[in-house]
C-alpha cells in the first residue's frame, strides 16, 4: 500500500534533483475502428480517441497539483496503424490521412505526443506494412504530434533486411521533408528490435496487440536524483555504490506506482506498468552522462564506460522490481545524445563517438538515440547502422532501437537545434566506407540458434 509519507519523502528529490513523472501514457486499441472505407475509419479513430482520452490531461494535472509531483507529459499510444488500416488503405496517401487524423485527435485532447504510426515487420512486410512505411516521411512532415516506429527484428524471427533497407531510404526522405526544422521529423521515428508492447516513452510507444482495449502506463525519470545520491557515497566500494542506486530507484518507482494507480482509478482504466527509465533532459543536472561520471569516469566514453552503464542499468532494474509488481516497458538507462547535456559535452570533448555509443547499447535500455549525423549520409549507410543495432538486440535478447537524424544541409562540426525536451545535438561523423552491397542483398537475417526454445 502506498501512502502520502512516501510521497513526502520524495519532496527533496523533486525540488532539488529534477525528479518527475515523465509521462502518463494512455494506450488505446483501434482494432474495433477497422473499416473498408478510409474516411469512415478516420471518423471512428477520431471519435474513439477523443472520447476515451477526453479527461487524460485534466486528470494528470489534478494529480500533479494534489501530490506536488511534476507530470511532464500526457501522451497516447494506439494500435500499430499498419494493422488498423490494412482493410482500407490502398496507397501511402491513405495512411497519411490516418496520420493527420491522429494528429487532430491528439490536439483535440491536448496530449503532447501520440505514438503508434507503426508497423511490426520483423519477419516480413505485408502490403499494408509497406504502404505505411512509404507514408512515414509525408506523415511526419505534415503532423506535429504523431510519432512513428517500425519493429524490424526480434530474437525469435531474425531481422527483415528488406525493411531495414527501406527505412534507411525513408529516414533520408523524412530528413529532406523536414529540413526547415533541422530534419526534426526524424526525431519522431524509431526503428526497433524486440519492441515491447507497453513502452510509454516516445517516439517508440504503441499499444501492443497483446494489450486490452485501454490501459494506463507511466514512465518515471530521475537521473538527477540518482546523481545526488551517488555524490554522498563518492569513493566508496562497488557494494555501497550498487545499494545506493538500487534504493534510490526503489523510491523513484514508488512515486510512479502512486501516480499510475491514482490515474487508473480516476480514469476508470486498467493500470498497466511503471517504466522506470532514467530518461535525461537538456536541463542541467538531469543527465545520465553525469551519473556515469559520478561513478568514476572523467568523461563518458572513457574506458570503463560500458561497465559503468551496465552496473547502473542493472541496479535500476533491481530497485524498480521491488517497488512495483508491474514494472515494464524499457526500464533502465537511456543514452540519447541531444537530450543529455553531459553526452553533448562528451561528444564535443572528443570522448564519445558513434562506435562507443554502439558498444554502450549492448548494456543499456534502448540504443542509438537522438544522434545527429551529416545530412549527406547515404541511405545505405543508415541502413547498415540500423542493421548493426538490430543485431545487438537480436543476439542479446533485448530491446534495441535507432533514432538517427541526418540533418539536411549540415555537416560535422555544426549543431542541430530541435527544441524542448529534444534539445540540440552536435553532428557526429559516421564511417563512410560503403556497406551498400550488404544492404542490397535482400531477404532476412535468420534468428539466432538460441531462439529455438520450444
Amino acid at each position: 500500500m502506498i501512502n502520502l509519507f512516501e510521497v513526502q519523502e520524495t519532496n527533496k528529490m523533486i525540488e532539488e534533483s529534477n525528479l518527475d513523472v515523465r509521462t502518463i501514457t494512455l494506450g488505446i486499441s483501434l482494432l474495433d475502428c477497422c473499416d473498408s472505407d478510409v474516411d469512415r475509419l478516420c471518423e471512428k479513430i477520431y471519435k474513439k480517441i477523443t472520447t476515451v482520452a477526453k479527461d487524460l490531461v485534466s486528470t494528470g494535472e489534478a494529480i500533479s497539483l494534489e501530490y506536488g509531483i511534476p507530470i511532464v507529459n500526457k501522451r497516447i499510444s494506439v494500435t500499430p496503424v499498419a494493422l488498423v488500416g490494412a482493410s482500407c488503405c490502398k496507397t501511402p496517401e491513405d495512411f497519411v490521412k490516418i496520420g493527420q487524423t491522429l494528429d487532430r485527435a491528439a490536439k483535440s485532447v491536448g496530449v503532447n505526443f501520440l505514438g503508434g504510426f507503426s508497423a511490426l515487420v520483423s519477419k516480413g512486410m505485408s502490403e499494408s506494412d509497406r504502404l505505411l512505411i512509404e507514408a512515414i516521411p509525408q506523415t511526419l512532415a505534415t503532423t506535429e504530434r504523431v510519432c512513428s516506429s517500425v519493429n524490424v527484428g526480434s530474437t525469435k524471427t531474425g531481422i527483415d533486411m528488406d525493411a531495414v533497407k527501406l527505412l534507411g531510404e525513408k529516414i533520408v526522405e523524412t530528413a529532406r521533408a523536414t529540413s526547415d526544422i533541422d530534419s526534426g521529423g526524424c526525431a519522431k521515428l524509431v526503428v526497433f528490435c524486440n519492441a515491447p508492447d507497453d513502452n510509454p516513452f516516445m517516439a517508440g510507444a504503441f499499444h501492443g496487440v497483446t494489450e486490452g482495449d485501454v490501459v494506463i502506463n507511466v514512465g518515471v525519470s530521475g537521473p538527477g536524483v540518482v546523481k545526488r545520491a551517488l555524490m554522498e557515497v563518492r569513493g566508496k566500494d562497488f557494494e555501497t555504490l550498487c545499494e545506493t542506486i538500487k534504493k534510490t530507484a526503489f523510491k523513484v518507482t514508488r512515486v510512479g506506482q502512486l501516480v499510475a494507480s491514482t490515474a487508473a482509478k480516476r480514469l476508470k482504466i486498467p493500470f498497466g506498468i511503471v517504466d522506470l527509465s532514467l530518461a535525461p533532459t537538456p536541463s542541467i543536472g538531469d543527465s545520465v552522462a553525469e551519473i556515469l561520471e559520478e561513478i568514476g569516469l572523467e568523461r563518458v566514453g572513457a574506458p570503463g564506460t560500458t561497465a559503468a552503464l551496465a552496473l547502473l542499468n542493472d541496479q535500476v532494474k533491481k530497485g524498480g522490481v521491488m517497488a512495483s509488481s508491474y514494472v515494464g516497458g524499457l526500464s533502465g538507462a537511456f543514452i540519447p545524445v541531444s537530450e543529455d547535456q553531459g553526452m553533448i559535452d562528451a561528444v564535443n570533448a572528443g570522448a564519445l563517438t558513434l562506435e562507443k555509443l554502439e558498444a554502450m547499447t549492448c548494456v543499456c535500455s534502448v540504443g542509438l538515440d537522438m544522434i545527429a549525423i551529416p545530412g549527406d549520409t547515404k541511405a545505405s549507410t543508415i541502413s547498415g547502422i540500423i542493421a548493426d543495432e538490430m543485431a545487438i538486440g537480436m543476439i542479446n535478447q533485448k530491446t534495441t532501437a535507432v533514432r538517427l537524424i541526418p540533418v539536411w544541409g549540415k555537416g560535422v562540426g555544426e549543431v542541430a537545434e530541435f527544441g524542448g525536451l529534444l534539445g540540440y545535438a552536435p553532428i557526429m561523423p559516421v564511417n563512410n566506407f560503403s556497406c551498400e552491397a550488404f544492404v542490397n542483398r535482400g531477404g532476412r537475417i535468420p534468428a539466432p540458434i538460441h531462439s529455438f526454445k520450444n
